[in-house]
C-alpha cells in the first residue's frame, strides 16, 4: 500500500519549528532552575534531593534531544 507523504508549507514548518524551539527553551530554563535549587539544597546540607534532581534533569535532556532530533528530521 502506497502512502503519499504530505509536504508542509513554509509557514506551517516555521510554526512547528517556533513551537519546538520555545518548548526546548522552557526545558533549558527548567534545567537551570533545577540545578540552582539542587545546589542550594546540597550546599545547605540536604543531600537527599541530588538523585531525584539528576533523574529529572536527565529526563529533560532526553526530551530536549528528542525534540531537536525531530527538528533535524523536519528540515
Amino acid at each position: 500500500m502506497m502512502v503519499k507523504k504530505r509536504h508542509l508549507t513554509r509557514a506551517q514548518l516555521r510554526t512547528i519549528v517556533n513551537g519546538v524551539v520555545c518548548f526546548v527553551l522552557v526545558l533549558v530554563v527548567l534545567q537551570l532552575w533545577l540545578l540552582t535549587a539542587t545546589m542550594n539544597a546540597f550546599l545547605g546540607g540536604d543531600a537527599s534531593v541530588v538523585w531525584p534532581a539528576l533523574g529529572a534533569s536527565v529526563a529533560c535532556l532526553l526530551l530536549n534531544l528528542g525534540l531537536l532530533r525531530y527538528l533535524a528530521g523536519a528540515g
